[in-house]
């Protein structure tokens, strides 16, 4: 059975109708006669699912478009919905963004009906539910309102209603003998995913295979850094079952070559696996410190995947829990975030090259904001340092017992963590004659991830040197190392695979990557400085009070946006790039606020 057959049945399960489905239906002479054979007692089931429930204190449905209103559901405990008018269509849809549960009332809706999470920039058609960027996975229930004797009314299923989000329909069963479309994917992480979930929801229907040496399912990994969470099941993005429902099979094995020519990747204990489109989505491989000490001592780690995680938190939770010395080495993203998660319980020290933490991405200003944070929480800095080696403990010489900088100053150490960035994982391609790696290991693609160069090839995420277009970056190449541009990317890449014409190219591909990062607070950034560079800030609000947004602009041209305590400033900001109407750098050093330019 295909994957569209597979959908046809799922459609005609009586659990599955929805009223405005019914009605759509019965007024196509083709598609009444695939009810005709119904009994009755199965359309009579899916009426008394789709009960009507009365919103409180909601009196009419006079919204505008661009409009919403989260309003509580009578009958339903603890239930709520968020009523919209999506670029004319008035409805209700699930109140929270299906990511990490942001209210979408404080979010975004433009004028087209696109809906935008607040906190980490998801979006969803707000017409029918579908995601369409990163980094939610589930959908949004829709559901139809009406309004009569002066209330409102929402009809729909009362679990849906409660729960308020619904899993895309990737159900399918491949036959053994309509297998000659296969899709290979090479890595687990968040590129994978969204390949997987586009490639089922778009229709293909041939074999997916894909190819991880993690050694368990695709995980969210922002959370390892965040709050150093070592359980994958924890922080697993869809479970087995999920996988096995869109006949999706996960190898874990290490991927050795590709042979190109044969269309076959190599694994160390898998074989050969053939494919007919190849996605390659392997992120990034932790650097290390070719130093003295570093290489033979033990509780010296880098923080990448799970497994990292674990021993750290092992360390870390010995001898009670005890309070331990941590010292972090690298001042961007990955080390401040453990060292806001590390903070609380242990004597945390951070060493940075830079003058001041996140300086090369966010400016002095914005990192000496982000430093003065994590000191509230008792982090000490060395800054403008260098390593120069690690020595063994007194107590365990296998083990770390400090990291000396270069000045002769020595910073006891019960553990260690590496937060030194991350190089793209394309080892297994380095003496490949038939791929060309950039000079950082990336692979060079097009806007469909398309690998240039090589026929029926993707290369997604953090590994995938892409034309940006971005505002001011006038399709420069860039590699973008963000969550949700690796998902974004993976989507975009199984769009191309299943209809090549409809993915857009040129300055019609542009989409606005957008990041976040625990920091003391929440910061929110959207935009690209890579391609561009910029030459000054704008800031409105005051870094001491925690509120304030930061405007990165070349010229009149803002080019991205980051924030703290000012939501939806950010996301805002990502829906006016979008859409080509971001204010100028002069209309914002004058007080212009971009939330009072409505619904973009």
């Amino acid at each position: 059975m295909h994957c569209a057959a597979t959908r046809l049945a799922s459609i005609l399960r009586p659990r599955s109708f929805r009223v405005s489905s019914i009605l759509t239906l019965n007024h196509l002479p083709a598609s009444a006669s695939l009810f005709s054979h119904l009994p009755n007692r199965h359309l009579s089931i899916s009426a008394r699912a789709m009960a009507e429930y009365k919103l409180k204190d909601v009196t009419s449905l006079s919204l505008k478009v661009g409009d919403k209103q989260e309003a509580e559901v009578e009958g339903i405990e603890g239930a709520k919905v968020l009523l919209v008018n999506a670029a004319g269509t008035i409805q209700a849809i699930g109140p929270k963004c299906t990511h990490y549960g942001a209210p979408l009332v404080k979010g975004v809706l433009t004028a087209n009906g696109r809906i935008t999470c607040p906190w980490h920039g998801a979006c969803f058609n707000a017409k029918t539910g579908d995601v369409e960027d990163a980094p939610a996975l589930d959908y949004l229930p829709t559901f139809k309102v009406v309004e009569k004797d002066g209330a409102v009314y929402v009809s729909g299923d009362k679990e849906t209603i409660k729960s308020g989000r619904r899993k895309p329909n990737i159900k399918c069963a491949v036959a053994k003998q309509a297998t000659s479309d296969k899709v290979v994917i090479v890595g687990g992480g968040s590129g994978a995913i969204g390949a997987v979930e586009a490639l089922r929801e778009k229709g293909f229907s041939g074999s997916i295979t894909v190819v991880t040496n993690e050694g368990y399912l695709p995980i969210d990994r922002p959370k390892l850094s965040k709050a150093l969470i070592a359980d994958p099941s924890k922080v697993q993005l869809r479970d087995q079952a999920w996988f096995d429902s869109g006949s999706i099979t996960v190898v874990q094995d290490e991927v050795t070559g590709v042979n190109f020519s044969n269309k076959s990747v190599q694994t160390k204990g898998a074989g050969n696996i053939a494919y007919t489109k190849l996605i390659l989505s392997t992120g990034g491989t932790a650097r290390t410190l070719p130093l003295q000490g570093f290489k033979v001592l033990g509780n010296i780690f880098t923080l990448r995947n799970v497994h990292d995680v674990k021993k750290i938190t092992d360390v870390l939770g010995a001898n009670g829990g005890s309070k331990k010395k941590v010292v972090i080495i690298g001042s961007s993203f990955i080390g401040m975030e453990a060292a806001n998660a590390t903070a609380k319980d242990h004597d945390v020290t951070v060493i940075g090259m830079e003058k001041v933490p996140l300086e090369r991405i966010l400016g002095h200003d914005i990192g000496v904001s982000a430093q003065k944070g994590l000191e509230k929480s008792g982090v000490k800095f060395y800054l403008s340092a260098s390593v120069d080696k690690a020595e063994p403990s007194a107590d365990d010489p296998s083990k770390v017992g400090a990291v000396f900088l270069k000045d002769g100053t020595k910073l006891d150490a019960d553990v260690v963590i590496l937060g030194i960035g991350v190089s793209p994982a394309t080892e297994f391609l380095r003496d490949n004659s038939v791929v060309r790696l950039e000079k950082d290991g990336s692979l060079k693609t097009d806007e469909t991830y398309s690998v240039v160069g090589l026929k029926d090839v993707y290369a997604i995420g953090d590994i995938a040197t892409f034309p940006y277009h971005g505002p001011g970056s006038e399709g420069k190449y860039v590699r973008i190392e963000h969550w949700n541009v690796a998902q974004k990317s993976g989507r975009i890449a199984a769009h191309h695979i299943v209809s090549p014409g409809a993915v857009p190219t040129g300055a019609d591909a542009y989409f606005t990557p957008v990041f976040w990062s625990a920091l003391s607070a929440q910061l929110r950034y959207c935009g690209n400085t890579a391609a561009s560079g910029y030459d000054d800030i704008v800031v409105q609000g005051s870094f001491d009070s925690g509120s304030w947004a930061a405007f990165y602009t070349k010229g009149e041209t803002v080019v991205a946006v980051a924030t703290m305590g000012k939501d939806p400033v950010m996301v805002q900001s990502a829906e006016l790039m979008n859409v080509g109407k971001m204010p100028s750098k002069s209309q914002l050093e004058g007080g212009l606020d971009v939330l009072s330019l409505g619904a973009p």
